[in-house]
């Protein structure tokens, strides 16, 4: 059963963010990297369960894709798939996820999606 794809807007701020990040080398690299993202989280409408169970937040609902070196985190819903962030690999998800108020994490009330 294919779900829509809504993204949190932190989600949105983090791919931004990277993608300026990357642009600083290389416009192509960025254009590229975004793409690659885009396409993993479209692709997550018809398969959201795919991704392994994100193992620093242990509820079964919020997975993640790797993407590169980086963590594509979603929720999937019954009414949807809520993207919650783009994350380097190398930082710590669980202390970022509890410094920061994300879609998602246990106190949340819901996604703030887009």
């Amino acid at each position: 059963m294919a779900r829509s794809v809504k993204w949190a807007e932190t989600a949105c701020d983090d791919l931004e963010q990277i993608a300026q990040y990357i642009e600083r080398d290389s416009k192509s690299y960025a254009a590229s990297f975004v793409a690659e993202i885009l396409e993993a989280a479209r692709s997550l409408a018809d398969f959201a369960e795919r991704g392994r169970v994100v193992p620093e937040l242990k509820e079964p609902s919020v997975r993640e894709l790797l993407v590169g070196n980086y963590r594509l985190v979603y929720e999937i819903r019954q009414e949807a798939i809520y993207v919650l962030g783009v994350i380097h690999g190398a930082r710590q998800l669980g202390r970022l996820w509890s410094r920061e108020t994300r879609p998602g994490n246990k106190d949340d009330a819901g996604p703030a999606a887009t």
